[in-house]
């Protein structure tokens, strides 16, 4: 197989599979390292792949770029099912509380929430809040609590120094956070300034830290950091152990779970 075949279908196969790394490729074509790299480095210049520690994932989009919630909420939904399901896994005992992230995986999380009406819950989203508030019976008093702030309509999410200074004031079992991007070096980003201050307060406003993603998110920059990758305790994720990305992560020490 010539070079630019080759590299055509290293770049199908990035895309499919969210990432691969440079030692998988390597075998499966039978050439060395380095001329995956080599690959890897063509695909990166056309901008077809991004290149990440030991390995690529698909080309980033730019570092502000922000789907609508609406459009977020049609994609990978199987996806942010199970991730939803495996979070369930790590409520605290009865009684506790819970911090929730804005954003459309873990909005997914109000069906397993509604199944503990003993926890107290805290969130930015409004999403979240709307759908928690109707399946809960009304009969059985929720413990929910949304932030005040301003509402970003892109993202459904409350943000602000009103929504800082609530969270500054707490100290939660657990807090589940979303992203948009996730790297080793850059550690866990969003394109917003003040989603990025709210993020970073619910980071500050737990005793455990667990960041809902799915595999899309991998390998992305995007403006603003809130998080690095010993601020989170664990990764909630859909992505192969093998990709690129997540073996950077793990090997900067961070706990990964995949479903």
């Amino acid at each position: 197989m010539y070079a630019p075949e080759r590299q055509d279908v290293i770049a199908g196969e990035i895309q499919d599979q969210g990432g691969i790394s440079v030692s998988e490729l390597a075998e499966r074509y039978s050439v060395s390292a380095e001329t995956i790299r080599r690959d890897l480095d063509v695909l990166e210049r056309q901008q077809r792949v991004t290149r990440v520690h030991g390995g690529a994932v698909p080309y980033r989009v730019h570092s502000g770029n922000e789907n609508t919630i609406a459009t977020r909420t049609s994609s990978s939904r199987d996806a942010k099912a199970r991730i939803a399901a495996a979070a369930a896994r790590h409520f605290p005992p009865t009684g506790g509380s819970v911090i929730v992230d804005s954003g459309t995986t873990t909005a997914v999380l109000s069906h397993h929430l509604a199944e503990r009406p003993d926890l107290t819950v805290v969130t930015n989203s409004v999403l979240l809040a709307y759908q928690l508030s109707l399946q809960v019976p009304a009969a059985v008093p929720h413990r929910l609590h949304l932030v005040g702030g301003r509402v970003r309509g892109i993202t459904q999410s409350v943000v602000g120094s009103e929504a800082v200074t609530a969270l500054r004031g707490l100290r939660a079992d657990v807090a589940f956070l979303g992203a948009n991007g996730i790297t080793p070096d850059f550690g866990f980003s969003t394109p917003d300034q003040a989603e990025a201050r709210t993020k970073y307060a619910m980071t500050e406003a737990a005793r455990r830290r667990i960041a809902l993603v799915d595999q899309s998110k991998l390998g992305e920059e995007l403006l603003c950091s809130f998080a690095t990758t010993a601020d989170i305790d664990v990764l909630i994720t859909d992505a192969p152990p093998d990709n690129p990305v997540i073996t950077g992560l793990q090997h900067e020490g961070m706990d990964v779970i995949h479903t």
